[in-house]
């Protein structure tokens, strides 16, 4: 069962996703800042650097948006041409183009935009130009994924393309057709606004974070949404009777003295979760620590010791089998993107090596974001990577020391 604990506090809103009590997502959103992701655009072509196979797109905001060659190209991997063109050849200073963000702005970088339109919906992902129809592979029975395949070749018209969800594994025709209509006629009126706007203009805007949040996540039957706003309240039902018709929502109102984080135990867990230093319910610890480039975990035995009869190698694989599972599900809290790389405590034996890569990649597969397990290096290392979208979920809620900048450090003068 999961719980979706969800704070309004003056103009800001948090959620807390909670498996079996136990805090796996956390997320934030200003309601008047609300993020650009999945957003669409009508923008003007700036730039166009070939040396970089890039283009720079102005699309309303403080940064220039920034264009790769292979978001401009055809998504469908066979219908691309078998030399990649010039950046040149395909667009030119002042043109105008709908594009879509596909990267939040991060620090002095602006957002990264694709060509590569998709509207996410409850059962499927809507591309009106993908020309392919995919299946989600968590989908695990071959005669469901079969039976998707066809039906979306079959609602496919022209050059859409579908991907299939996982929720949809057992989901029938007409609730497919439903949401495949409305995605249409929201990319209908998108391709209207941009015929009469000028650039730069927004032309949509994704859900909310506790709608994006609910469309994909909220099972029926088992999992509830816990709020302190009545009036919010309102709005989850209403959205859970048009994506779940036919089941009662399950909705509560936090009407407590005390804060809604507090009462269901998140603030505590956000505490100890967001800590460089992490405990290990065995005793052991893990710390991550930033850099420019990359994150990198350390992994410790700290006060675990293994059992009596255990040798040094179970004890220490031990250890690192429980990190595994917690450096998942703190990467996926975290929102930690990018390059990753954990120095996990020391294993003599492959066997065992190959076991903690196993339990990684296996509570990986419960993260909504992309992750890969790359394997390990020469020096012990265990290297993999997460999609990155948007700015770490810590970034917005600390701040660098204005002694040290953030590094732990500060320079102390031999002269004084």
């Amino acid at each position: 069962m999961k719980q979706m604990i969800v704070h309004n506090e003056h103009n800001l809103m948090q959620m807390a996703l909670l498996e079996e009590g136990k805090a796996v997502e956390f997320t934030a959103e200003r309601t008047r800042e609300r993020g650009l992701l999945g957003s669409f655009f009508k923008g003007r072509v700036v730039n166009v650097l070939p040396g970089m196979q890039a283009a720079f797109v102005d699309i309303g905001q403080k940064k220039n948006a920034f264009l790769y060659v292979d978001d401009v190209l055809h998504p469908h991997l066979e219908k691309q041409p078998k030399i990649k063109p010039s950046i040149s050849e395909l667009l030119r200073p002042g043109q105008e183009i709908i594009v879509q963000v596909l990267k939040e702005p991060v620090g002095s970088k602006g957002a990264r935009v694709t060509t590569h339109y998709s509207l996410p919906g409850r059962w499927l992902v809507y591309m009106p130009v993908a020309g392919y129809v995919a299946v989600s592979k968590k989908i695990a029975r071959e005669s469901d994924r079969s039976r998707l395949k066809a039906l979306g070749e079959q609602l496919c018209r022209d050059e859409e393309g579908l991907i299939i969800r996982t929720v949809s594994a057992e989901e029938q025709h007409e609730a497919i057709q439903t949401d495949l209509d409305t995605l249409r006629s929201q990319w209908l009126l998108i391709r209207e606004k941009a015929d009469s706007l000028p650039s730069p203009s927004l032309l949509h805007r994704d859900q909310s974070m506790i709608q994006r949040v609910i469309r994909d996540v909220y099972a029926p039957g088992s999992d509830e949404v816990i709020t302190d706003s009545e009036a919010q309240a309102q709005v989850i039902r209403t959205l859970l009777e048009e994506i779940c018709p036919g089941d009662e929502p399950r909705v509560r109102v936090h009407s407590g003295t005390e804060s809604i984080f507090d009462a269901y135990g998140v603030q505590e867990q956000l505490n100890k979760d967001f800590a460089r230093k992490v405990w290990l319910p065995g005793g052991g610890y893990i710390v991550i620590d930033h850099t420019e480039a990359l994150t990198v975990i350390d992994v410790n035995t700290g006060k675990y010791t293994g059992s009596g009869g255990d040798s040094l190698e179970e004890t220490v694989t031990e250890t690192n089998m429980q990190a595994a599972v917690e450096i998942a599900r703190l990467m996926r809290l975290r929102d930690i993107g990018g390059m990753i790389i954990v120095d996990f405590i020391d294993m003599e034996e492959a066997a065992n090596r190959h076991e903690v890569a196993a339990a990684l990649e296996q509570e990986l597969r419960k993260d909504r974001t992309k992750a890969f397990v790359l394997g390990w290096t020469k020096l012990g290392l265990l290297e993999l990577t997460r999609k990155k979208v948007r700015e770490e979920s810590t970034l917005p809620y600390v701040e660098a020391c204005s002694s040290c900048h953030g590094t732990g450090k500060r320079y102390i003068s031999p002269l004084h």
